[in-house]
């Protein structure tokens, strides 16, 4: 079952609507192999570090690094990005809401981080469409400066792999978490934040700013998942939405 889903198939038409007074997600919907809404599973606000996984067993074949194509047209690795922490999200250029949100808040970062070394990496879900081109011009929505903030495609099945095997995210085409995710400057995931929810969107901008001044770094910490309501997780998924194809 798909887990901890952003946007994709949702159901009724559009977004899974959002409580914003009390900050908890709809209930989000996907289809079974026989046409059923049945709820996607929950997720805590806040993530355990994937990079405090190690594969084993059928998992050594698992990514450890991706090469993916930016905007520009040149080939950008993991490899590439390290000696300096970067952010790092999955949307797709023809997302109307979420998406837009999603990269409005990537926006901030970039203007509140402006001239400090972090980066910020995009990956699309929807590599079909997202040519290089394409990015450009999405990129350019939002005034993505090109030394900051990359904007990655490749294919679909890679992509998956990415989300799935390096950051422990569910993705597929048209389906990502809402989360940024926090990578630190030699590579290593330090935590992934829901951004739709207040205390995690000012946690990740604490963490941004502790790890630039301890040089990129920050040793592991404990991460508790939250709950957000008295309600069972049952009733009251935390963080995700869901978005349909448009």
């Amino acid at each position: 079952m798909l887990w901890g889903i952003g946007c994709g198939l949702a159901l009724m038409g559009g977004c899974t609507s959002r409580n914003e007074s009390t900050g908890i997600a709809g209930t989000a919907y996907v289809e079974d192999q026989h046409g059923n809404q049945i709820p996607a599973e929950s997720s805590p606000s806040r993530g355990i570090s994937p990079g405090s996984r190690q594969p084993t067993g059928s998992e050594k074949d698992w990514l450890t690094d991706f090469e993916l194509t930016e905007r520009s047209g040149k080939v950008v690795s993991s490899g590439d990005l390290k000696g300096q922490p970067y952010i790092l999200s999955f949307f797709f250029s023809t997302c109307p809401t979420i998406c837009t949100r999603q990269n409005e808040l990537a926006k901030q970062l970039q203007s509140k981080f402006s001239g400090q070394p972090i980066r910020l990496v995009s990956i699309t879900c929807d590599p079909d469409v997202d040519q290089p081109e394409v990015l450009s011009i999405y990129a350019n929505r939002f005034g993505a400066d090109p030394k900051q903030w990359l904007f990655l495609t490749g294919s679909l099945d890679y992509i998956r792999r990415v989300g799935a095997e390096m950051f422990f995210v569910p993705v597929d085409r048209r389906f990502h978490a809402d989360k940024f995710i926090l990578v630190d400057a030699i590579g290593q995931t330090y935590a992934s934040y829901a951004w739709p929810e207040e205390s995690a969107w000012q946690e990740l901008l604490t963490d941004v700013q502790k790890m630039l001044n301890a040089g990129g770094r920050l040793p592991p910490k404990e991460v508790v998942g939250t709950q957000d309501s008295t309600t069972d997780d049952q009733d009251s998924p935390t963080d995700q939405q869901l978005e349909s194809e448009s």
